[in-house]
């Protein structure tokens, strides 16, 4: 099984939480053991969840966009359809 870094643009799926098996977009840096995700949705890119490194599982999928500051709402929710699309 390959291992992706969990970094800015990275698509992750969380593993607690009420959240847990959801797909979030990485989206920011809080510190080394905490991570901003949006799903576009629930959690908008105005308003990003704060979740520990040790919930997080890094898929496959990552961003392509040159500049995540530029991201609205509606392509995260379409990165995220085509993740889940491409593992289901």
């Amino acid at each position: 099984m390959t291992r992706y870094p969990i970094a800015v643009g990275r698509v992750v799926r969380s593993k607690a939480g009420r959240d847990m098996g959801k797909l979030f977009l990485v989206v920011g840096v809080f510190d080394e053991e905490h991570f901003m995700l949006a799903d576009g949705d629930l959690r908008k890119l105005e308003k990003p969840k704060k979740k520990k490194l040790r919930h997080l599982t890094a898929t496959a999928s990552e961003c392509e966009c040159p500049a995540i500051d530029r991201l609205r709402n509606s392509d995260v929710r379409k990165l995220l359809q085509n993740a889940t699309d491409k593992e289901g």
